[in-house]
């Protein structure tokens, strides 16, 4: 799964960031910015056209991400372990 696909207010945990093609800052800034495996992840709200951009929470830091760089986040199947934030 994806995180576009998670619901709203649906915690979830990040599985990896995926490249697109080679050298993929993006995907590069989002590992830097702390979207890396094992945290725990939220869409806390979504924009009126087209659902962008998400607001997205990790810990207690939110980020505006496009529907695009979202897509390159991956979450653990359903039924996985979410741990509380302490």
């Amino acid at each position: 799964m994806t995180l576009i696909e998670l619901p709203a207010r649906t915690p979830a945990i990040v599985d990896r960031v995926e490249d697109v093609g080679t050298d993929d800052n993006i995907a590069r800034r989002l590992r830097e910015l702390g979207f890396i495996q094992g945290e725990q992840i939220e869409i806390v709200a979504a924009g009126p056209l087209g659902s962008e951009p998400l607001l997205v929470q990790i810990g207690f830091t939110r980020f505006a991400l496009r529907r695009s760089e979202a897509a390159r986040v991956r979450l653990l199947a359903d039924g996985a372990e979410v741990r509380s934030v302490a």
